[in-house]
């Protein structure tokens, strides 16, 4: 009756998945990009910004360097370089994505596809009919209407400037906008933090925004809190911004990172009964169905913790769900994650302020000092950690850390709190001397 068992909107971390595994089951799929394979984490996303993050981190490497004895004469950074060589990474690991879907079997279609009803989709005037329609086309980066919001950029513009700015503003308080201002200072850019609230990572445990603010300020970022942007002009080379408080400066380049919107405009959602939130984000059950029974919906674009990882579990599931036989859920309970800025920042499980809100009574353990490499090299960047316990089980309901490495640390962590670890069984464990991750198994007094 269809062209296809599975017509897949957006070849992304999960629409790759979902298509490359439905297809193994013997299902005829086709998925529809519209601009790069991957998505946003390969080409914009977790994978460029991890390499910009490295090659933004020698500058202090060289600097430690001195007090192992080390002398470095040279240390000139050259933008092109970096960026050139990311894009030919880049461009490889598209080849991957290709040859993966190829391999598969799954039909690659270039171009925007729009959904004509419930079992039909079209792209570039071609129609093709499915018995399921899953769309997975993630999101964009939101810049705020105002005027002049025409002469910034955005994190999918940054990887690919043609030069690097001398004097630039981040504006946002969220992950994005904290790694990419520890970049830029790190790559030598005067680098300025603008943010409209009081408090960063504002979604994270409050205490790794207070002290990451305290670590870019002596990195050099200059961070400006609740203040807000009321106007851009261009002047020659420069951007005039004026400030709400009617402050003005100037600077050679503005990057927006104040979030993502679903990408579900000009999709054709109306021609079907899916339904979306205010925000975009399209509504689905457990098992990522829409109100619509063929249309289908998973990753950035349904409103559950937009990162790679869960957008590879859901689309995992959906093929279990629908193609194997196995109705089961995602568990979205204690998904850890990292935040790249310099230190970095690894968590999992609830920040203090949730802990106190699901539990009766909890314990917090912490802990703050300077890494051992730091007793040589005068760095004062601080290490930070941080765990939360139910008082009344003994069970580990959240971890947290800023430091050297933590994104690392927290992954081997999460798997001991998915497993239903107790501060007992941490207490328990023997450390491995000398290491920073030792730390979560000496905490032993509660604050």
């Amino acid at each position: 009756m269809f062209d296809f068992d599975l017509f897949v909107i957006g070849a992304g971390s999960g629409g790759v998945r979902a298509s490359r595994m439905a297809a193994a089951t013997g299902a005829k799929v086709a998925v529809a990009e519209e601009k790069y394979l991957g998505g946003t984490c390969v080409n914009v996303g977790c994978v460029p910004k991890k390499l910009f993050y490295y090659g933004a981190h020698f500058h202090e490497d060289f600097a430690d360097a001195k007090g192992f004895g080390w002398t470095v004469d040279h240390s000139d950074f050259d933008w092109p370089i970096l960026r050139d060589n990311k894009n030919t990474e880049i461009a490889r690991l598209n080849g991957i994505y290709k040859n993966m879907l190829d391999g598969a079997g799954v039909e690659i279609i270039n171009g925007r596809a729009t959904i004509v009803d419930k079992h039909t989709v079209t792209v570039d005037g071609k129609q093709y009919s499915a018995e399921r329609i899953l769309i997975a086309a993630g999101g964009r980066p939101y810049i705020p209407p105002f005027k002049g919001s025409d002469l910034v950029i955005t994190s999918d513009e940054v990887f690919y400037m043609d030069k690097l700015p001398s004097r630039a503003l981040v504006v946002g308080g969220g992950y994005i906008a904290v790694e990419f201002a520890g970049i830029l200072k790190g790559f030598g850019v005067d680098t300025e933090l603008s943010y409209r609230g009081n408090q960063l990572l504002k979604r994270f445990d409050q205490a790794l925004g207070s002290k990451l603010a305290d670590e870019l300020v002596k990195k050099g970022i200059k961070l400006s809190l609740e203040t807000n942007i009321q106007s851009i002009e261009k002047q020659g080379d420069q951007l005039l911004v004026t400030f709400v408080t009617g402050d003005q400066q100037s600077y050679d380049e503005v990057l927006y990172a104040t979030g993502r919107k679903a990408y579900t405009a000009d999709l054709g959602l109306e021609n079907t009964d899916v339904k979306r939130r205010e925000n975009g984000t399209i509504i689905v059950d457990d098992y990522f169905q829409s109100d619509e029974p063929s249309v289908f919906a998973l990753g950035d674009i349904i409103g559950t913790p937009e990162l790679t990882p869960v957008a590879l579990a859901q689309g995992m599931a959906f093929v279990d769900i629908y193609y194997k036989n196995n109705k089961r859920k995602v568990d979205y309970d204690n998904i850890a994650t990292a935040v790249f800025c310099q230190p970095n920042i690894g968590t999992v499980g609830l920040s203090e302020a949730d802990a106190r809100k699901a539990y009766s009574e909890i314990k917090v353990f912490q802990s703050e000092f300077g890494h051992l490499k730091h007793s040589l090299s005068k760095n004062t960047e601080r290490t930070f950690m941080k765990i939360l316990v139910d008082a009344a089980t003994d069970k580990v309901v959240g971890v947290h850390m800023l430091g050297a490495d933590a994104g690392e640390i927290i992954q081997g962590i999460a798997i001991a709190i998915k497993a239903g670890a107790t501060k007992a069984d941490f207490d328990s464990t023997i450390g491995i001397h000398p290491t920073a991750a030792e730390e979560f198994v000496t905490m032993r007094e509660p604050i």
